[in-house]
């Protein structure tokens, strides 16, 4: 069965992306899981930054954009530790802010090429 979406989730989608570009996150894609059977979410938004600090300024923009303009948290935030991966959930739209070396080893993209894959270019 293939999930419809919703207009909320295309905002929150929206609202990810631009909190990426607001600290100049690379490589966005969009990948659109609601085709892949057992799929745990809706989407997964996929960028890179360049650093340990952009990382974690890209996931906190993320985390405080949506805030500011959807009024919605995450239900998890994991990997600011070290911030070479962080995932922000927010159940049905996960967000994977990599650094370059650690999303080309992991390859996500590639782990979920059934997906329906959208990318954005970069403003900058």
């Amino acid at each position: 069965m293939i999930k419809q979406e919703n207009n909320q989730t295309k905002q929150l989608v929206d609202r990810v992306v631009e909190g990426i570009q607001e600290q100049k996150g690379t490589n966005i894609a969009i990948l659109d899981m609601r085709k892949i059977d057992g799929s745990i979410c809706d989407y997964f938004i996929i960028c890179d930054g360049s650093s340990n600090t952009q990382v974690e300024a890209i996931s906190n923009s993320v985390d405080v954009y949506v805030g500011k303009k959807l009024n919605e948290k995450p239900f998890h935030i994991e990997g600011r530790q070290n911030a070479e991966w962080v995932l922000v959930d927010y159940v049905d739209v996960i967000v994977h802010v990599f650094q370059r070396p650690i999303r080309a080893f992991y390859n996500l993209e590639g782990l979920w090429a059934d997906a329906k894959r959208t990318d954005i270019e970069n403003l900058f």
